[in-house]
């Protein structure tokens, strides 16, 4: 069984930092795709940033040279988000399609303060 679960949301002030980390268990990130989405209050989930299984991220635009997706051999994914703005204030959640059928961590807050 698929379990995705999220850490490292919290309170920051514009400007600084957080990183999150999704842990997975029951699928191994080398062989399928993951991505982190987020929600803000009152808007649509939106895709942050993807890596594909053959080693290639993607990232939105609003996001692009200030977030960073990574991940290691535990198969754990973190997203490094630096240079955070009020506009970044969302719930995380990362997302795995294994079989075709979709997998969501439980989400993290990230709120940044102006």
């Amino acid at each position: 069984q698929v379990r995705l679960v999220e850490s490292g949301g919290g309170l920051v002030q514009a400007g600084g930092s957080l990183r999150l980390s999704c842990a997975a268990s029951g699928v191994s990130f080398s062989l399928y795709s993951m991505s982190w989405y987020r929600q803000a209050p009152g808007k649509q989930r939106e895709l942050v940033a993807t890596h594909s299984s053959g080693g290639s991220t993607l990232y939105v635009d609003s996001v692009k040279g200030r977030f960073t997706l990574s991940r290691d051999a535990k198969n754990t994914v973190y997203l490094q988000m630096s240079s955070l703005k009020p506009e970044d204030t969302a719930v995380y959640y990362c997302y795995v399609k294994v079989w075709g059928n979709d997998h969501w961590g439980q989400g993290t807050q990230v709120t940044v303060t102006s």
